[in-house]
């Protein structure tokens, strides 16, 4: 085998992979269709901002959890996502996911108390990220 294949095979890899993520997130997407739309996402975006940085700065929760929230900013923040940004709708759905998936797993560990402590936003909008989260059904 020579370093052509080679090539050729890690690429053959890094797309398989790609295209299973895409597939997984596609079939999170349809699974949770009612999360949270679009619309009310990037309403709560400042917000949201505010309660990672928030967060991933409190020295009381275990280190685990502000590596997590750190490793999300950084995504974010990130001009490589998983789904390009410059596609309508699903440019943004993976950041959302991933947002939402991070924040049940946050929760998951530290329960809901430091999210209701550290939300900057109006009570409608701390439901509003519950339910991204989801562990709550309620609309605000």
């Amino acid at each position: 085998m020579n370093w052509w294949d080679a090539a050729i095979s890690v690429i053959g890899g890094v797309v398989l992979i790609y295209a299973v993520l895409l597939v997984l997130l596609a079939l999170y997407a349809r699974r949770h269709p009612e999360t949270v739309g679009m619309r009310e996402a990037l309403r709560l975006l400042p917000d949201l901002l505010t309660l990672l940085r928030r967060l991933t700065a409190d020295r009381i929760l275990p280190r685990g959890i502000r590596v997590r929230l750190v490793l999300l900013l950084v995504y974010l923040a990130s001009p490589i996502d998983l789904v390009p940004d410059f596609l309508p709708v699903i440019g943004y759905a993976d950041d959302v996911i991933i947002v939402a998936l991070v924040l049940r797993s946050v929760i998951r560990k530290a329960g809901t108390g430091p999210l209701e402590n550290h939300w900057p936003g109006t009570p409608a909008g701390l439901a509003l990220i519950q339910r991204l989260a989801g562990t709550s059904a309620t609309a605000p």
